[in-house]
Formats: structure tokens, C-alpha cells, sequence
């Protein structure tokens, strides 16, 4: 893309089991290893771990942009993200995403809504996601439909 504002580089050896990842400015370093729940020993983090705390953290960086926007304040904002793997049925696997956020500056329930349903059309990672996976967004308990 032309105007790249920020490129994040890693390197990854050994995949997913057994592996090792660490970003080129040595800023996130991890051991990567198969959760037990896949029949792994644990003891390091996964892909999908990596991917529910970026995705979470960006969508509240998201918020902050339509925040602002709207001249709304939101209190310290809290996404809780969880991003499941399962098989697709046809040999391989896909992801399916969770965000739950917590707007404790916003009382009015139809705000809250708003301003998640705005993040997620602004939010980088739900651009990437969008038609790809599904994503299930809440706000203040609430549901958010697209």
C-alpha cells in the first residue's frame, strides 16, 4: 500500500507445537506451544491467543477514534475477546471471534451499541475479518448486530 503508516515484522520457528516467535524490534518474544486442549503440553502461547489480545486491543483503539468522534465519553473501556478454532468440516480449520465490551462511561444502552458497531467498521482487524469469519459483538451486555 502506498501510504504504509506502520509494517510489523516477526520471525517464527518452528510453528505452532514447538515453536518461537519474536518481532524484528524485540519488543514480544514467546515460546508457541499447542495448547492442552489440542493435546499439547501448553506452557506457551498460540496463534489464537496472539490474535484475541490484537484483535481487542485494537477494536479499543477503535472505539477510542469513534470516541472522539462523536465527542463521547466512554470511562476505561474493557473488550474481553476469545477467539475459537474449529474445523470446517471439509479438512481444515476456521476462527470465530467474541468481542464482549464494557462502556462503563455510557449509560444509555443504544449509545453503546452505536459507538461498538461504528469501531467495528473502522477497526483494521474486523475490515480484515469481515465476510471472512464470524464475529459476535456485545456492548454493555448487549448484542450488535452489523
Amino acid at each position: 500500500m502506498a501510504n504504509t503508516i506502520y509494517t510489523a515484522k516477526a520471525h517464527v520457528t518452528g510453528g505452532r507445537a514447538e515453536g518461537h516467535g519474536r518481532t524484528s524490534d524485540g519488543a514480544l518474544e514467546a515460546d508457541l506451544r499447542l495448547p492442552p486442549e489440542m493435546g499439547g503440553s501448553g506452557g506457551g502461547t498460540n496463534p489464537e491467543q496472539l490474535f484475541a489480545v490484537g484483535y481487542a486491543s485494537c477494536f479499543e483503539s477503535a472505539l477510542g477514534v469513534v470516541a472522539r468522534r462523536a465527542k463521547a465519553e466512554m470511562g476505561d473501556v474493557a473488550v474481553d475477546s476469545e477467539v475459537a478454532l474449529s474445523p470446517d468440516g471439509k479438512g481444515g480449520f476456521v476462527l470465530s471471534v467474541v468481542l464482549d465490551v464494557t462502556l462503563p462511561g455510557v449509560s444509555d444502552l443504544d449509545t453503546a451499541v452505536e459507538l461498538v458497531r461504528a469501531a467495528h467498521k473502522v477497526c483494521p482487524y474486523s475490515t480484515a475479518t469481515r465476510g471472512n469469519i464470524e464475529v459476535t459483538l456485545s456492548a454493555n451486555g448487549a448484542p450488535v448486530s452489523e
